[in-house]
């Protein structure tokens, strides 16, 4: 069942709330006069949100309660978009979205989703269905998508990681709720010590995170407006497809580091093709490398973080990586005078120097946590 729910909360918040915008930023560009800086503009405001977002779940972790108000608010900013006309309303609507983007997403992770990782590539292939309306139709659809569901997630319930989740070196202690993305934590008398193999492990990931984040969602926000041909309308359909089956295709292949920069190498391929190559080909090529690698990436990294023992590693490598996906943006808009290939070879170069950054040696890091050492009285002098 909390999978099921999690899965509907993911697709609604991400896989449309997030990144319905691609589909509709070339209806937007061509029926509503959205120029290649304002498309920029408000994808950085959505991005700007969601690292609010994440920051405040590091603060307290979302409840129920929480997870429902996200949701709600979330409907209500993609029905909103169609209902104002102006740079400064829309600014605030996608800003406001990425808030509760980043809310539900984490509620979601907290209710341990399994399969239902993949609800982000589901929902981004429902996305990919609204290329064909109007801009304005476009967003009342999604809002409807959303609405739906909102109701089957309605009832998920984000509870914390138990203890017995936690790796091995933690140690045993007192039991409590954890705040978002917590690895684990420990209360009591002897509480983990995260020893400094752990800290430069974890800087590594954090680095290769961050970086991925600036890279992909230059490639996620362009990706489609910068396909033309027959596949351009069917191009972010195709990407949901295959990011549905990116968790699972790469839980087969393992969780470890090297599985990380092999995606991360994979997709900065993928990102660079339509910039290389125009053809059709090519095209169904990226699109398939893209939307294959980059939930697995965001999955395999964060499992990464979690084992390592770091305290809120999920949380903190979310807000790293939602920091990249306001910088991305930025520095793409200057590359957009001339169309989407420079900005697309930029965000291809930036993957593939996270997949540089992303390697650790591993020997160490067994020692991720330690719990100091109980110190025995001496036997009384007789």
């Amino acid at each position: 069942m909390s999978a099921r729910q999690a899965a509907a909360a993911l697709a609604a918040a991400m896989g449309i709330g997030r990144f319905v915008y691609t589909p509709i930023l070339p209806l937007m560009t061509a029926q509503a006069g959205l120029s290649a800086t304002s498309a920029a503009s408000l994808a950085t405001a959505n991005y700007l949100g969601y690292f609010v977002g994440a920051l405040a779940t590091i603060v307290r972790a979302p409840s129920r309660t929480t997870n429902r108000v996200a949701l709600v608010l979330l409907v209500a900013t993609l029905a909103g978009m169609p209902l104002v006309h102006g740079m400064a309303a829309w600014f605030v609507l996608r800003l406001v979205a990425g808030v509760a983007s980043a809310v539900v997403f984490v509620a979601a992770v907290n209710a341990r989703p399994g399969w239902g990782m993949s609800g982000i590539g589901m929902g981004i292939a429902l996305s990919g269905l609204l290329g064909w309306s109007g801009w304005e139709t476009a967003w009342w659809l999604a809002a409807g998508m959303a609405a739906v569901l909102t109701a089957v997630a309605w009832g998920l319930k984000p509870d914390a990681p138990k203890l017995s989740d936690l790796p091995e070196t933690m140690g045993v202690g007192a039991r409590r709720p954890l705040g978002a993305g917590e690895s684990g934590s420990i209360q009591g008398p002897h509480k983990p010590r995260v020893s400094r193999s752990t800290r430069r492990a974890f800087a590594t990931l954090f680095a290769a995170y961050t970086l991925e984040g600036v890279g992909y969602i230059i490639a996620g926000t362009f990706l489609v407006a910068a396909i033309s041909g027959p596949l351009g309308s069917t191009s972010w359909i195709l990407v949901g497809v295959s990011a549905a089956l990116s968790p699972v295709l790469m839980a087969r292949l393992g969780n470890g580091r090297p599985v990380l920069v092999a995606a991360l190498a994979v997709q900065a391929v993928g990102i660079a093709l339509p910039a290389l190559v125009s053809t059709t080909a090519a095209a169904l090529i990226a699109v398939v490398l893209f939307g294959g690698t980059f939930i697995g990436i965001a999955a395999t990294a964060l499992k990464l973080g979690a084992g390592l023992g770091f305290p809120r590693a999920a949380a903190t490598l979310t807000a790293g990586y939602s920091a990249g996906q306001i910088i991305g943006p930025l520095i793409a808009t200057p590359l957009l005078h001339n169309g989407y290939h420079q900005a697309l070879l930029l965000a291809a170069a930036i993957v593939a120097l996270a997949a540089i950054t992303a390697p650790a040696p591993l020997s160490r890091h067994r020692d991720a946590t330690r719990t100091p050492p109980r110190r025995i009285p001496a036997a009384p002098a007789e």
